[in-house]
């Protein structure tokens, strides 16, 4: 039985023993994978312009809303709506008739009261003189200046009540109080309005106009800086909602006194023109801001950055066609491109292509585009052809 086990172990052996060989010989025809193929980049300074944005809101630097300061109906409307007023321009009339009446009958009462007045002046003249000659009693002297007195105050009260009819007779014509544009009327003809109640319009200034934000009390001094110095048309720009950017330039005009405990924020209200009366009283836009980083600053393709763990990095090619990841920190993306702040230098070629079938210390060969990377066989693929 064991002859027979040793005459069965030697052929399986052998044959185990060729095949090794056979492996190996084929192992070392294959020989080392080729390089991966990449496409470069080179690190270059650039104009990097880039702007911080913050929501706005346009608003007019002077607002009044219109109210009636007497009750009555409206009789007259005397101006176009959505058009520029003048300050003191007659905007509504309500019925005059009472406040007319009651104006007539108080320059009356101050008239009867002149004459009562006019009155009582000659008897006391008269009875001051009586009362040098000891021709009439004391006390009819007194009376007589008793009256005159009275007649004196109720003038003061006539005139005193004229005025305020006549302030009421006034607030019948509603004229504007500044230079703007007015709103579409809230009232019509013949309707019935109430003091301080009923609003009838709106009147706002629309050149210049405010554009208000909110900005991080962190970038308070920023602000404060732009407030202190000329800025360039660029920093402040106001992109409309269609997001086209507005041709007038702003600039800073209000820096609010406290910052919002809730949010941590700032009100900054911003100037600017508006001759062609395109930014209306609550538009939303949004303001760019030129950050103060831009300049010359080092740039490469944002697609050459990789992250692993809220780091970033990229291969960068070193000498022997060898690629060596690098941690670099990032600036702003500008476009296609990023701001490198640190971990490259300028002329450093960057591997743009390829990147996912590398690591660090791979031996590359660097394409034209990207379209020769992915035309370019990969390790696996000449190791599968070669075993063929």
């Amino acid at each position: 039985m064991k002859s027979f086990l040793h005459t069965f172990l030697i052929p399986l052996v052998l044959l185990s023993g060729l095949m090794s060989c056979g492996g190996d010989k084929k192992q070392a025809q294959q020989g080392p994978p080729p390089p991966t193929a990449v496409a470069v980049a080179v690190a270059s300074q650039g104009t990097a312009v880039y702007y911080d944005e913050y929501p706005a809101t346009v608003t007019p630097l002077n607002q009044v809303e219109i109210y009636p300061q007497v009750a009555g109906y409206i009789t007259g409307i005397f101006f176009t709506e959505g058009q520029i007023v003048s300050k003191g321009q007659k905007l509504y009339e309500i019925d005059k008739q009472q406040y007319q009446a009651n104006y007539d009958e108080a320059v009356a009462n101050v008239n009867v009261a002149q004459a009562n007045l006019n009155r009582a002046q000659k008897d006391a003249d008269r009875y001051e003189t009586l009362a040098k000659q000891d021709a009439i009693a004391r006390q009819v002297v007194d009376n007589a200046e008793a009256a005159l007195e009275s007649a004196k105050m109720q003038v003061a009260a006539a005139k005193a009540n004229v005025s305020r009819v006549s302030t009421s007779l006034q607030y019948a014509t509603i004229k504007a109080p500044l230079t703007g544009t007015i709103g579409i009327s809230q009232v019509k003809l013949g309707a019935a309005v109430s003091p301080g109640q009923t609003l009838l319009n709106t009147i706002s200034s629309d050149n210049p106009v405010a554009v208000d934000i909110a900005v991080d009390e962190t970038d308070i001094p920023r602000f404060v800086r732009f407030q202190n110095r000329k800025i360039t048309d660029s920093t402040f720009v106001f992109m409309l909602p269609d997001g086209k950017p507005y041709k007038a330039a702003g600039k800073i005009g209000i820096i609010d006194r406290a910052v919002d405990p809730q949010t941590g924020t700032l009100k900054v209200r911003l100037f600017f023109a508006n001759n062609q009366n395109m930014l209306k009283s609550g538009m939303n836009g949004n303001v760019r801001v030129l950050n103060s980083d831009s300049g010359q600053r080092l740039l490469i393709p944002y697609k050459a950055v990789t992250e692993q763990m809220s780091e970033y990095f990229v291969y960068v090619l070193g000498d022997s066609s060898k690629v060596f990841q690098r941690k670099i920190s990032l600036g702003n993306r500008i476009g296609p491109n990023i701001v490198v702040k640190d971990g490259i230098r300028e002329g450093d070629k960057i591997v743009t292509e390829g990147i996912q079938k590398l690591r660090d210390g791979a031996v590359v060969k660097v394409v034209g585009d990207s379209t020769a990377v992915a035309q370019a066989p990969t390790a696996a693929q000449s190791t599968t052809g070669q075993t063929r």
